[in-house]
């Protein structure tokens, strides 16, 4: 009996402390009602005023506009396809004619999500709480902001009617392509007014919202239209349409306007600017938010970049015998490039070029292409080397055959360019004439660990492989992570991170984001000299120095990259200010040969490119040499025995037991 009484009370006592909870709740959140109702927006009247931000711009580093996003043309409901509108319904919020602007269920799952998973802010997203997030410019993900929305989506649904909210709506989603609102996608994609839209079309374009830029048809067709058999079976199963309506429109392909496909950014920097934004702030922001974004792109380098690579790559098809007048299957069989240039004192990027046409290709390969550096990646093993071992670039090595004992794979045997052997020099003159052998034997000495903890360190992003052939490039990378790297260099030893935008501001001119320089310093300024010292001498007498003879006189330092059988021609170097990496070769990796059989090195395919965008970039600013360490000192060697010469100029040798030599005055 006393256990049934003390059952009794704890289960009184629950009840009491449930009720004083759930009085303490409403109270809680009663007051945080009216606290926040004093700072929400006011509803615009009409509602059609809601969308009224104005177009998100980027503008290039020198103020000019570059593009908007999201041009508007503004319809009513009734001129708008029926289809259409029950698409986006269907796809986005199938209870928007049931709800009072919030979905209950998905409420409470956002909120569960958002409370009790830190990091995760999920939002119930009606069609109501889509177009409440126009009356909101700060754009942080918080659980107080997702309140706020809920309630201005509660006050939008008691002021207007369904019809007026769904028109707002469809006049403010964005499609991609250049498309807001309804209007402008139909005339984007088919030609045509929203009016005139079928099932199939309809469905289409309601599918693209999700995601306008992995869905863009003019990129994406098929993806696209699987996406269009989705919406299609949302509206079947909302009971907008019938199984054999849904499976006729889905046999449907519909077709895109030819006119307007150019409605691209039809720039390979700004599609990557854009992909970043998208990324960093959300579709929603970038597109309709009304931001001003500040970019780095200087546009008189990038009308120099587009200049050299269309020029450089013209050159190499009369290189290759390839005829101007070839068809246009052929045209897409021809050698391709990329170029990327950046500020060495910040990693802005200042040129990016893509590809020899970028309405034949949207391909960025300057970003997304990972092809082998080959002898590109040497300034990686030279310091590894000189940082381990101590050794400098007037230690003599010998350019020898070389057999590495690899553990589970067949020993690695390195060749030279020449397929032959040159026999004592110094590093200096390895490095500049691009010898396999010294480099093989360097990164046996320090391990490929030890060079591609260098690289990554540099700021390369590509993975690579911990291999003793990663001494001659054998690991894919992409032209910006070689401009990013080899701009280490070029400060001795400071990293900025590449960069595509300086500022983003909202549409009342609130700063949003600013970039902040900040030095990193990742090497040793006296042994990134030496490095570039070797790097100098690649440009003025060795496999890069094509850029003299074309006419290039600045100081500058950079390596040619070629990969086995022809398939990659690369040439990074850098001034003091500037970085630039170019690339050529073909998509399939096919082989760069010249019209009598043989290969088109980095020297030949990449350097005339640098060579030609380098000369226009720098045209007005001062030359400047690099800063020397104050722990460097210069001296004059003999480049087989590393001796200094003695007065007259001659170099003494002495020979030793062990067949080794030093160097000293011979006595008689």
């Amino acid at each position: 009996m006393k256990l049934i009484l003390r059952l009794v009370s704890l289960v009184r006592l629950t009840f009491f402390l449930c009720l004083v909870v759930a009085a303490l709740s409403s109270l809680a959140g009663i007051f945080l009602i009216f606290h926040v109702a004093g700072e929400l927006p006011k509803l615009p009247s009409p509602l059609s005023r809601i969308i009224e931000t104005p177009q998100s711009q980027i503008y290039a580093s020198t103020g000019q506009l570059l593009m908007g996003l999201g041009e508007r043309k503004i319809v009513p409901l009734e001129l708008v396809s029926k289809d259409f509108s029950n698409a986006i319904v269907a796809t986005e919020d199938h209870r928007f004619f049931e709800h009072h602007g919030l979905n209950k269920l998905r409420t409470i799952k956002a909120l569960y999500i958002t409370l009790f998973e830190p990091g995760r802010v999920q939002g119930a997203s009606t069609i109501t709480q889509q177009l409440a997030k126009n009356m909101f410019f700060s754009f942080e993900q918080s659980w107080q902001r997702k309140f706020k929305e809920m309630l201005v989506a509660l006050q939008i649904e008691a002021a207007n009617t369904k019809e007026e909210i769904l028109s707002a709506y469809i006049n403010q989603i964005h499609f991609g392509a250049g498309a807001q609102g309804i209007e402008m996608a139909s005339q984007t994609f088919f030609g045509k007014s929203a009016l005139e839209l079928n099932l199939a079309e309809a469905s289409f374009l309601a599918g693209l919202p999700k995601s306008p830029t992995n869905y863009n048809p003019f990129r994406y067709y098929d993806r696209a239209l699987k996406r269009r058999d989705i919406v299609l079976g949302r509206m079947e199963a909302a009971g907008f349409i019938s199984g054999l309506e849904a499976r006729q429109a889905a046999s449907v392909r519909p077709q895109l306007h030819k006119g307007r496909i150019d409605a691209r950014s039809g720039s390979y920097f700004l599609d990557a600017l854009i992909k970043d934004l998208i990324q960093t702030y959300g579709e929603d922001v970038v597109f309709h938010g009304g931001i001003r974004v500040y970019a780095t792109i200087d546009t008189r380098m990038q009308s120099f970049a587009g200049e050299a690579v269309k020029q450089g790559l013209e050159n190499v098809d009369v290189l290759m015998g390839l005829s101007p007048d070839k068809n246009d299957l052929e045209r897409k069989e021809r050698p391709q490039g990329a170029l990327v240039a950046i500020d060495t004192g910040s990693g802005a990027i200042k040129a990016m070029v893509g590809g020899r046409d970028y309405y034949a290709s949207e391909f960025n390969r300057a970003m997304d292409s990972r092809r082998l550096a080959g002898s590109g990646f040497k300034p990686f093993v030279y310091y590894a080397a000189f940082q381990k071992t101590g050794m400098y670039p007037g230690t003599v090595m010998t350019d020898k055959p070389v057999l590495i004992p690899v553990k589970g794979a067949k020993d690695w045997e390195p060749q030279n360019f020449e397929r032959r052997f040159s026999g004592d020099m110094i590093l200096k003159k390895a490095f500049t004439q691009s010898v396999n052998t010294i480099a093989a034997q360097l990164v046996t000495m320090t391990g490929p660990e030890a060079v591609t903890s260098l690289a990554r360190a540099c700021g390369v992003k590509s993975p690579l492989e911990n291999v003793y052939s990663v001494a001659l490039g054998t690991s894919s990378v992409s032209p910006l992570d070689m401009a990013g790297a080899y701009s280490v260099f070029a400060n001795l030893g400071i990293k900025h991170d590449p960069f595509l935008f300086w500022r983003v501001e909202d549409a009342f001119g609130r700063v949003l984001f600013e970039r902040i320089v900040q030095n990193q310093k990742v090497l040793e300024p006296g042994i990134a000299f030496q490095v570039v010292d070797m790097m100098k001498a690649v440009v003025d007498t060795g496999s890069g120095r094509s850029i003299r003879r074309l006419g290039f006189k600045r100081p500058a330092a950079g390596k040619t990259g070629t990969t086995n059988n022809y398939r990659d021609a690369w040439f990074t170097g850098f001034t003091t200010s500037l970085c630039t990496s170019v690339w050529v070769g073909f998509d399939k990796r096919k082989q760069l040969k010249n019209r009598r059989g043989g290969g088109i090195t980095g020297g030949r395919g990449a350097a005339p490119i640098w060579a030609d965008f380098m000369m226009n970039a720098m045209k007005g600013e001062p030359e400047r040499d690099f800063v020397i360490p104050k722990n460097i000192r210069f001296e004059k060697v003999d480049p087989v025995t590393g001796c200094a010469p003695e007065t007259g100029g001659k170099v003494s040798v002495i020979p030793l037991k062990n067949g080794q030599t030093i160097c000293g005055e011979v006595k008689p």
